[in-house]
């Protein structure tokens, strides 16, 4: 009797992730149960890690009382303008350095000198030039963004395959559609990509910038809390931060999925 034949099984995924819901849930709600536990049992000294208990305690007061809003609107409003203007001219400006020579030869090296600079180190400077008011927090919001999105940028465009460019000129497509129709969209999703470190690095300069005055913003707030030795209220202002930062990977991701339907 001849052997039934074995299903061969498919193995074209290309690697594609594939989405498990639940599990990051999963992993957050075993970590902060091993350190209730741990706080509970004593072995984490509440003098190092207050108990997610009390900090949950803490969100809630703060949302009740109106003060949640009060330094998170604030935060929003300098997060969003600061990395609106530096992630949009570093989008142009990155584009310009993939595309043109000239453009390349002439910032590529003023970007590699501003990149490794500590944003932060820039903010007395930023406070002489715009003032200790939202200005600075701008400036330097839009510094921070502006230096990572132009590198990721040039370097998306720069990994577009060159085999698509030549067969879009030789089917005779104008400069301005190869551009429009093969360059920007093989450059889009490492731009996105690039866009996540950006707006990591903005919240982490949103912080900074708060902490020198700023009488409301989540910066200032854990600012306040660690000069008062308040942990619960500190890591409340963590966990805000942390929450604002999954909320815009979350936004960046659901952008990705509408813009890049074509990708498989």
């Amino acid at each position: 009797m001849p052997d039934t034949p074995r299903p061969v099984p498919f193995r074209g995924g290309g690697f594609r992730p594939v989405s498990k819901r639940g599990a990051g849930l999963v992993v957050f709600a075993l970590l902060l149960g091993l350190i209730e536990w741990g706080t509970r049992a004593g072995w984490i000294s509440p003098l190092t890690l207050p108990r997610p208990s009390d900090v949950a305690a803490t969100l809630v007061e703060l949302a009740r009382s109106g003060q949640l809003w009060t330094h998170l609107a604030p935060s929003l409003a300098r997060l969003l303008v600061g990395s609106l203007l530096g992630v949009t001219a570093g989008i142009g400006v990155g584009i310009l350095i993939g595309l043109f020579s000239h453009v390349r030869a002439g910032l590529i090296p003023l970007v590699a000198a501003l990149f490794p600079i500590p944003k932060i180190a820039l903010l007395p400077l930023f406070v002489i030039w715009f003032g200790i008011d939202e200005g600075s927090k701008y400036a330097l919001i839009a510094l921070g963004t502006f230096t990572p999105t132009v590198v990721a940028t040039y370097g998306a465009v720069d990994n577009v395959d060159r085999t698509l460019v030549r067969m879009g000129q030789s089917f005779g497509l104008s400069w301005l559609s190869i551009v429009r129709k093969i360059v920007l969209p093989g450059a889009l999703p490492g731009i996105l990509s690039g866009l996540r470190v950006s707006i990591a690095i903005g919240i982490i300069l949103l912080v900074a910038a708060e902490m020198l005055g700023a009488e409301y913003g989540i910066g200032a707030y854990i600012l306040q809390a660690g000069s008062l030795y308040d942990l619960e209220r500190l890591f409340a202002g963590v966990v805000i931060l942390s929450t604002l930062g999954v909320v815009t990977s979350w936004a960046i991701g659901q952008i990705e999925a509408q813009l890049l339907r074509w990708r498989v």
